[in-house]
């Protein structure tokens, strides 16, 4: 487990993100509602990309799909003010883990994140806001996600071997991981993205900070 390289990007865009979540529209091909329950267990996290301290009292996992319009606006977002609220303070560590509900797409994506993850942990973060930032805001439902443009991105981060991960995402080399992740989904019945679980409780709305916030200072005084 790693900690973050961009404290100063985080800082810098929770700036500039004011107005983000206004039209935004949780519109998977699942139900457009979620109750919030609260688990024997957390999701696990071991080998997932984390940040953070990993002896953080907390763990946040946030289950998101490259190819959702949500996610994209929950991680310009929420994401960035949890990070610097929690992440950064040492209270919190965050894991994503990848949701396939827009397929072939989705699956590229995850796979890329994946090979940079275990190729280079470092670089995976960078990665990881890249590929949400090349997401269409006008049109998210286009074939965007495409080989060529997740090598765009790669090339442009120094700390990936991009001839080496584009021999692996065509191997499938680290497609068990994105598997692992599609049980972890299942597990726990996952049916919107983004969906945000503290621990073992799934918060009902992924937008309502508070409630995030709530949870996290409840498990806190747990701990």
């Amino acid at each position: 487990m790693k900690k973050s390289p961009f404290k100063l990007i985080v800082i810098a865009t929770l700036i500039i993100v004011a107005l983000v979540v206004a039209l935004v529209v949780i519109n998977n091909n699942k139900s457009d509602s979620n109750e919030e329950v609260t688990f024997e267990k957390q999701p696990s996290i071991e080998g997932q990309p984390t940040l953070g301290d990993e002896n953080a009292p907390v763990t946040v996992v946030e289950f998101g799909d490259y190819k959702c319009p949500a996610c994209k606006a929950w991680g310009d977002s929420v994401f960035l003010q949890l990070v610097n609220d929690y992440v950064h303070t040492g209270k919190v560590k965050f894991s994503f883990i990848n949701v396939l509900f827009h397929g072939e797409e989705s699956e590229l994506g995850s796979l890329a994140a994946e090979t940079i993850y275990k190729q280079n942990p470092d670089a995976y973060w960078e990665f990881h806001l890249k590929l949400f930032d090349a997401q269409p805001s006008d049109d998210h439902n286009s074939k965007w996600l495409t080989m060529e443009k997740v090598m765009e991105i790669a090339n442009g981060i120094p700390e990936i071997d991009a001839e080496d991960l584009e021999a692996q995402i065509e191997n499938n080399s680290e497609m068990d991981e994105v598997n692992k992740d599609t049980e972890l989904v299942t597990e726990f019945n996952v049916e919107l993205t983004p969906t945000i679980m503290v621990n073992e409780t799934m918060i009902e709305d992924p937008f309502d900070y508070e409630a995030i916030k709530e949870a996290i200072e409840s498990e806190l005084e747990e701990n």
